[in-house]
């Protein structure tokens, strides 16, 4: 009889194991999407509604960002307000003392 070396074995072995982790990884994605499936089924999400949602996201994300611009905007109003204030306090300060 034929008899296998000990590389054979090895490789039979290890593309034995490989295709079973393939496996493996085929049912836990199998077993993800089911449960996120179901997840969002729970909050009413029905597979039918991917496209509203995602336009949804997308709506929410870009009101968030002109939240954040306006922010900044008025953070560098109030900035630009109070050293204009200062600026002319310190003007007409200047101005009452030579003025004496």
């Amino acid at each position: 009889m034929n008899e296998m070396r000990g590389e054979e074995i090895r490789a039979v072995v290890a593309e034995t194991l490989a295709e079973q982790q393939r496996l493996h990884h085929d049912d836990i994605d199998v077993v993800i999407l089911k449960t996120i499936a179901t997840i969002l089924t729970s909050f009413g999400i029905e597979e039918e509604d991917r496209k509203e949602l995602r336009a949804d996201f997308q709506h929410l994300r870009r009101w968030r960002k002109s939240v954040e611009q306006a922010q900044s905007f008025t953070f560098k109003a109030v900035i630009t307000i109070i050293v204009t204030g200062f600026i002319g306090a310190v003007w007409l300060g200047a101005k009452v003392m030579l003025g004496k």
